[in-house]
């Protein structure tokens, strides 16, 4: 176990009881912040020359997923913020050392939907959008925000290029209450705004690149966890901190199990029926996580050799990964129908964390359908459909 994961194991009551009041403040509480960052799990995945880590991914995925299992939004946030190093440490060295050179403790948000404009202008880019779902972003200094390069009218050109804008807190604002939703209440996933910010070239990644190894390979050509490519790190990590809520779901269960006993006079920890559902759950969710992590374990040790992860590898991960995140969700909804009519009542802690899952469930990298169709089309030699990445 890595010391970062150890420390979360060790802070979890106290992360738990910081859970309520994150959520009701819209953003992670002060004390939260302050035992994820005592952790350093946010520098697992960054370079060594940057300050971080550069750990297996394995031990970030842990690392969100124990937080995620005591606090839900705090793993959320744990598992988007995280994985930014992992993307900053194949960016321009120029913006590396901006984000990293004076505090490599900084965080950095995002959010890559391709709203924002990006104009040529002399020396660089007048960018311009606005952004919902910018997670963790009330404690973060930087932001890599998605957008198109566009002609001076702000249309984008054809055929479309996106890319990854990185700006200072200074050059972005962030919209206050803007983040009033259902679950996952305290990521503080509000909206972003920049207008007309100039963008100097090296803040400026495209995406294409991104995905197809360009700037691993050229910027950490040595490095196995470099390697391993950002259409596969980015879902992996979300998928860990969908995988932590399910575990958090699963405890807060077996705490109302505990205690529960039905107007029938069942007593819920006895109950053939509720033992069965929990046994079949705890399985689903496990199974899905070893899923997962044995994939990435076995393709980090295929890099680790200096061999790359092929196109049919990443499409089959992606197939994989959306199918462990909706097994987990599956698995916490038949559950929840064992959880009795009081875990309806607003605020209940099964209600909570039943909302939290069916938030991070929306996330665009949870969603199977797009996944298998490409998986389907690779498979049988047709085009992927417009917009899939892996």
């Amino acid at each position: 176990m890595h010391a970062s994961v150890h420390h979360i194991t060790a802070s979890a009551e106290e992360l738990r009881a910081e859970a309520l009041s994150s959520d009701e403040l819209g953003r992670l509480t002060d004390r939260t912040v302050e035992i994820l960052r005592a952790s350093e799990g946010m520098k697992l995945m960054q370079a060594k020359d940057l300050g971080g880590f550069e750990a297996h991914p394995n031990d970030f995925f842990d690392w969100v997923m124990a937080v995620g299992e005591a606090h839900p939004s705090a793993g959320w946030v744990a598992g988007v913020v995280g994985i930014h190093p992992w993307q900053i440490s194949i960016m321009d060295p120029l913006v590396q050392d901006e984000i990293y050179g004076a505090d490599p403790e900084v965080w950095v948000a995002s959010p890559y939907a391709p709203f924002g404009r990006l104009v040529p202008v002399e020396g660089g880019y007048r960018f311009t959008g606005r952004w919902p779902y910018s997670t963790g972003t009330d404690h973060a200094r930087w932001i890599i925000l998605g957008g198109l390069l566009a002609d001076e009218s702000g249309a984008p050109v054809a055929p479309g290029r996106m890319c990854h804008v990185v700006l200072p807190r200074s050059g972005y604002e962030v919209v206050p209450d803007s983040w009033n939703v259902l679950g996952l209440r305290g990521t503080g996933s509000k909206d972003v705004i920049v207008d007309g910010a100039f963008i100097p070239e090296h803040r400026v990644s495209w995406a294409e690149q991104m995905y197809d190894y360009t700037y691993a390979k050229e910027r950490r050509p040595e490095t196995p966890l470099y390697q391993m490519g950002f259409g596969l790190m980015f879902p992996a990590a979300i998928a860990a901190g969908t995988f932590g809520i399910a575990r958090n779901a699963l405890a807060v269960f077996e705490e109302t199990m505990a205690s529960r006993i039905s107007t029938a006079g069942t007593v819920a920890k006895t109950s053939p029926l509720q033992l069965d559902a929990l046994a079949r759950a705890r399985a689903d969710v496990e199974a899905s996580i070893c899923h997962q992590q044995s994939i990435v374990a076995r393709l980090h040790e295929q890099v680790e050799g200096g061999v790359d992860i092929d196109t049919e590898q990443r499409i089959a991960f992606r197939r994989d990964q959306v199918r462990a995140t909706s097994r987990c969700v599956a698995a916490v909804d038949d559950l929840f129908r064992f959880a009795g009519s009081g875990s309806m009542n607003s605020g209940h802690p099964v209600e909570r964390v039943w909302r939290d899952l069916h938030v991070a469930a929306t996330h665009i990298c949870n969603i199977t359908e797009a996944v298998y169709q490409g998986w389907g089309a690779q498979r049988f030699g047709a085009p992927l459909p417009p917009g899939f990445t892996y």
